[in-house]
């Protein structure tokens, strides 16, 4: 039980998400009215996959110092549920999108157009791609030792370029998306009540644990694969 109380905190916290997120009380803001639920969801996952995305890094800096293998393997696993969680924000965002941003009065196809050429939508699908590199990088190379260094340097600048590409230029340049001049979900005048940071700070630490929790699941499965090729 010492050992799993995260766990059983992660389905506590993304119980509370469902159930407050969805049933509670939320402002009725124009436009968003209803929709605005899914900030539990689309924002809280993009935090959960910048915070996944963090630990990845991380563990690629302490490969570099020690040149341990179950670091690169770690920082591998992170990153590949932090890109799971990306498209997850992504999906939810875009779904969210064709009820907000579309505008009723022209085509469908033509209010997506408009959508997809938002900066933010840009800079986020510009993140996943760089994540998704890195991915294919790792899998093009044989030697083990020399995998391991190449991305674990790759991770580095691949995490560096999520500033500018996600918080930095989208918020320079005019976008359709909320918190455009502030922290979305973070600016109670703005974008939430203060009503509404009772579920929100909990979501996001629900989706990190349970990606956390993934990953652990990802790296206990790398080792008995290990164990079995070893044998």
């Amino acid at each position: 039980m010492k050992k799993h109380w995260w766990k059983i905190l992660s389905v506590c916290l993304l119980a509370y998400t469902f159930i407050a997120g969805l049933l509670g009380p939320v402002p009725r803001l124009p436009l968003l009215q209803e929709t605005i639920r899914n900030l539990y969801f689309h924002v809280c996952m993009w935090f959960a996959m910048m915070i996944l995305f963090t630990i990845s890094v991380v563990h690629s800096i302490r490969y570099l110092r020690t040149l341990q293998q179950k670091f690169d393997h770690s920082s591998r696993l992170y990153a590949g549920t932090g890109i799971l969680f990306g498209i997850l924000g992504y999906g939810t965002g875009a779904i969210w999108a064709s009820f907000t941003w579309a505008d009723p009065n022209i085509p469908l196809l033509d209010s997506f157009s408009t959508i997809a050429r938002d900066p933010k939508l840009i800079g986020a699908a510009v993140a996943l791609l760089v994540y998704a590199a890195y991915m294919v990088l790792r899998d093009s190379i044989n030697d083990i030792d020399k995998r391991a260094r190449i991305s674990a340097v790759y991770n580095i600048f691949a995490f560096v370029l999520l500033f500018p590409a996600i918080w930095i230029l989208p918020r320079i340049l005019p976008s359709l998306h909320p918190g455009n001049e502030g922290n979305p979900a973070l600016d109670v005048k703005n974008d939430i009540s203060s009503g509404m940071r009772v579920v929100f700070y909990p979501a996001v630490l629900g989706w990190t644990l349970l990606g956390v929790w993934i990953t652990h699941l990802k790296i206990r499965l790398q080792k008995l694969e290990d164990k079995k090729f070893e044998s």
